[in-house]
């Protein structure tokens, strides 16, 4: 996202005297930056206001950033049930997360509670980066759009056969691979403190910070 700053021809002036170079820079934006520089992506904030934090992220910042992505990530989980019975060594993947998976899940109310916890601790707390802040409320956007085929499936009721019930499993594969490769995509960024901008996802979630 790094753009170079960019120089003006030099311009020469004759006079009777030996010629002299002078070379007249164009300031650079506020905005750009050097590539050598190790920095985080431009935030695009509300009201179209664009922030570019110019320091990496420390590292209890990407930590934050990364358990946010937790939480779509465990609940796109029970999208997996056909892929991972098709393919059991792909399941094998997910072997070392079953206990955790097994401990969210015996927590009364877990997905509710750690998302008002991110939401209200954290996007709507100022005193947090703007970098932790966009990335808690981009995680809780996909959050909240995985409940979608749910809600469908109980409107609609394809039944277990038929082309529904084949449409609804379908759906559910392509949900998970997408939250999937969302995942593992969002947390590679944070790890080097880059931005992950996920589609669909990461405009909506910038117009609520």
């Amino acid at each position: 996202m790094a753009s170079l700053a960019l120089l003006r021809p030099c311009l020469f002036h004759h006079t009777h005297k030996p010629s002299t170079l002078t070379l007249k820079p164009k300031q650079p934006n506020s905005l750009s930056f050097s590539p050598l520089q190790t920095q985080s992506p431009k935030l695009k904030l509300k009201n179209g206001v664009v922030k570019a934090n110019l320091s990496t992220p420390a590292a209890p910042e990407r930590l934050i950033s990364i358990a946010a992505y937790t939480l779509p990530f465990f609940n796109s989980l029970q999208y997996g049930h056909s892929i991972l019975t098709q393919y059991p060594k792909f399941a094998l993947l997910f072997q070392p997360i079953i206990p955790f998976l097994s401990f969210y899940r015996s927590l009364p109310y877990a997905s509710f509670i750690a998302f008002f916890a991110f939401y209200l601790g954290i996007v709507r707390n100022p005193s947090f980066p703007d970098y932790v802040r966009f990335n808690s409320m981009q995680a809780l956007t996909l959050d909240v759009l995985l409940v979608l085929p749910v809600l469908f499936q109980k409107i609609f009721s394809p039944g277990r056969s038929g082309l529904g019930f084949q449409v609804m499993v379908w759906s559910h594969n392509v949900v998970f691979v997408f939250s999937i490769l969302c995942f593992v995509y969002s947390v590679l960024n944070c790890l080097f403190g880059r931005t992950p901008y996920l589609p669909f996802v990461a405009d909506a979630a910038a117009r609520q910070i």
